[in-house]
């Protein structure tokens, strides 16, 4: 009869290595997938692609601070879908094969509110065991996920270089009022490429650029659902001082095709994602890209002829230009983005008036 110390060492062996054709794509029946954020603006529209794909199982965790669970209805009760309602700064161990990692508010108005917190956002996620790559993970398993961090085109700051490059190191203030995004995705970048040098963890890291489209938050300060939520209300267009800050706006799908091909790609990055080939008004035809007030009346014209454009007080650190080189997506990924910004509006204005009740004149 087996010892009590027998038995414990029998009770604690560690189970068998996983079979190597468990991290083989080609041989899984299917790819489990994870998307933290998933309930967001982009990280809904991510689910949406990926369940087109039969063979994938979506993991979709949020806390619903900046998203909301009707963006996933329609797939709630799939067998191929999981919804967890959880905050990634707390420890969560989950069985996946990729992770998609968006959680994070992407708005001044909601990382402003609680600033530290959201920079423990980034931080926490590799050093406090969350259970997606905790050090004890590492030794214990064979088989790690891949994972695909969505940082930013603020990690550049407010650039000296136009457009700008991924080997720009950006010109940030590293203790202003938008700082802990900022500086949280440059941390971010950094922890990826320690696990991924030290631990051997595949990495992908996208630097997204300015994206619109439905499902973005109505009132969550960015400027095109600023514009479009008070051109459907009646309300002036408030520019914020002086007008002639520059942006290039991506449409959301173009933007998940672009994850989607640097997950399933064999570059680590960071690869920058948007759109840096907007024409929208003959002033500025040589740069591709376009004045805030161009872009107000640009919504005006295509949403409510009849507002007012004003001109508003600006936030401290906002930057005066951005504007992607996708020349590493485009020759890596063979990704360039499609939905002109005349082709995007009117279908972000259509979500906008179905869930603020306005009808179309």
């Amino acid at each position: 009869m087996a010892s009590n110390g027998e038995k414990q060492s029998a009770a604690t062996k560690a189970p068998p290595a996983p079979s190597p054709l468990r991290t083989s794509k080609f041989c899984q029946p299917n790819m489990r997938i994870l998307i933290t954020g998933g309930a967001g603006f982009i990280g809904s529209h991510l689910v949406d692609r990926l369940m087109e794909n039969e063979k994938n199982e979506v993991i979709v965790v949020d806390n619903y601070f900046t998203g909301s669970k009707d963006n996933l209805r329609k797939w709630i009760s799939h067998p191929r879908f999981e919804l967890i309602r959880h905050d990634v700064t707390e420890p969560l161990l989950v069985e996946v094969d990729q992770i998609y990692h968006l959680a994070c508010p992407a708005s001044p108005i909601f990382y402003k509110h609680n600033p530290v917190k959201f920079l423990c956002i980034r931080f926490f996620k590799f050093e406090s065991g969350n259970g997606y790559i905790d050090g004890q993970i590492i030794e214990a398993q064979n088989a790690l996920p891949m994972i695909l961090l969505t940082s930013t085109s603020e990690v550049y700051g407010d650039p000296l270089i136009h457009p700008q490059p991924e080997t720009y190191w950006g010109n940030v203030n590293p203790i202003g009022v938008r700082s802990c995004y900022d500086e949280g995705k440059r941390v971010a970048e950094t922890l990826m490429f320690d696990y991924h040098r030290q631990h051997g963890i595949e990495i992908r890291v996208a630097r997204i650029f300015n994206t619109y489209g439905p499902r973005m938050n109505i009132d969550d300060g960015r400027v095109v659902s600023n514009f479009i939520a008070q051109a459907l209300r009646d309300e002036p267009l408030t520019v914020q001082a002086p007008g002639t800050q520059t942006r290039s706006f991506c449409y959301v799908s173009d933007m998940v095709d672009g994850l989607i091909r640097l997950m399933e790609g064999e570059h680590t990055g960071p690869i920058n994602l948007g759109n840096p080939g907007e024409f929208v008004e003959p002033s500025t035809p040589q740069t591709g890209e376009f004045t805030m007030l161009e872009l107000a009346e640009t919504v005006k014209e295509l949403i409510n002829p009849d507002v007012k454009i004003v001109t508003v007080e600006n936030t401290p650190d906002d930057p005066r230009q951005r504007k992607p080189d996708i020349t590493k997506a485009k020759e890596l990924l063979g990704w360039e983005p499609k939905i002109k910004l005349r082709e995007g509006l009117p279908l972000m204005e259509e979500d906008f008036r179905l869930r603020l009740g306005v009808p179309k004149k």
